[in-house]
């Protein structure tokens, strides 16, 4: 079988080079959405069918149903850009697959703003958590963001009033290569609300106000911007655990007793790519650390409220596991040392003796090294100025082979 996704833009049929359109003409059978049906010209003979509802479930059964046919879906724009492709090509395989594409929308918005595409984020919120867009939002940043809706603009803005970024210039592309192209330019803070053509990018030169949060994408952010009862691994020693854990792009990583959920945040921070699995035993925190991820721009981290190691069962084996609550509790070493995949890291964080005397054993029965982390703050002594020790860490790192 051979499926071939033909990209097609809002200037329809007229915008089709010679390839999307024999591919069409040929078709025993043309998939696409309503709108996108409606483009093609009636002498294109292929039976049509309109996506089914919800799409996604639905689209084996539909390749299946036609597997002995001349098959051609429509996508919008580039299908291997945020589209469809990408997902007909994991469920057919690369040589059973064949792709026309169209300029994308990010193309597209990128020629009328004279942005190069190389130096322009894009963030797609089809489908995707809004929250998403704290991480990529920085000072003099630029962002396309691909919107779900003709909402989405004015969500956006809504986003960025909300983080201090209320002087940023959003401009809201609609209909791309259309007849009816449009755009929109208007501040964040000054952006009207109402809808906007269902197919719409939005633009966003970021500007940040005077009290907006830095937020780098670089391990350890303030205490301050986390919600948390005290269950917090503080700023210098969060840097320094997630140096040794180590986050690399498509990972997994286990945050065991996760507290506030600072190491699992900020190890998706560092890469889009990146996710992470949290175990709270304590509802409450861990509804507090799912807040915190949204506010951090990870919303799509997996939070399990549940005592390790049971709560383990089930999970997609780790590339690292962060112990940061929970490494006395009877068979937890054992249990993370046994859910790692070859090559993964292990670190573990101890306060207490009794934590302590854990680590240490367990280094003398696994290997990896221990160090002592010891950090000091000034702070008022009568009209003197003094060190104030936090409480010594002792860090346990190891690596699986």
């Amino acid at each position: 079988m051979t499926v071939t996704v033909v990209g097609i833009g809002a200037d329809g049929w007229g915008g089709l080079a010679a390839p999307g359109r024999e591919a069409v003409l040929h078709a025993e059978v043309l998939v696409g959405s309503m709108r996108q049906l409606d483009l093609i010209p009636p002498d294109a003979a292929a039976d049509r069918i309109p996506w089914p509802s919800p799409l996604l479930p639905a689209l084996p059964g539909l390749l299946d149903a036609h597997r002995t046919r001349n098959l051609c879906i429509l996508a919008s724009g580039d299908p291997m850009c945020f589209g469809i492709g990408g997902t007909i090509a994991r469920l057919t395989g690369p040589d059973s697959l064949r792709v026309v594409p169209h300029p994308s929308a990010v193309s597209l918005a990128c020629a009328r703003l004279g942005w190069p595409v190389e130096e322009t984020e894009v963030v797609s919120v089809v489908g995707r958590p809004l929250d998403a867009l704290h991480a990529r939002i920085h000072p003099g940043r630029r962002l396309l963001v691909l919107s779900a809706d003709g909402r989405s603009p004015a969500a956006v803005a809504g986003l960025l009033r909300q983080r201090g970024y209320g002087k940023s210039l959003l401009t809201v592309l609609e209909n791309l290569s259309g007849p009816d192209e449009r755009r929109i330019s208007a501040t964040a803070a000054a952006f009207p609300a109402g809808d906007h053509a269902p197919l719409n990018v939005v633009a966003v030169e970021c500007a940040a106000g005077p009290d907006a949060p830095l937020l780098p994408t670089v391990p350890g952010l303030p205490d301050d911007v986390y919600q948390n009862d005290g269950q917090l691994t503080k700023r210098e020693i969060r840097a320094i655990t997630l140096a040794r854990l180590a986050p690399i792009p498509g990972q997994l990583l286990w945050d065991v007793g996760a507290g506030a959920g600072s190491i699992a945040i900020e190890w998706m921070r560092a890469h889009p790519a990146c996710a992470a699995v949290a175990i709270e035993a304590d509802g409450t925190r861990a509804a507090r650390l799912a807040g915190n991820s949204r506010a951090l721009g990870v919303p799509t981290l997996t939070v399990i409220s549940g005592a390790a190691p049971a709560a383990f069962e089930g999970l997609q084996p780790p590339d690292a596991i962060f112990i940061g609550g929970g490494v006395t509790v009877p068979g937890m070493i054992d249990a993370c040392w046994a859910a790692l995949r070859p090559g993964g890291r292990l670190v573990a964080n101890a306060v207490t003796i009794e934590s302590e005397r854990v680590v240490t054993a367990a280094r003398d029965a696994l290997g990896g090294d221990l160090t002592r982390i010891e950090i000091s703050r000034a702070g008022a002594v009568g009209g003197f100025t003094a060190w104030r020790p936090a409480l010594p860490v002792t860090q346990w790192t190891v690596r699986r082979a």
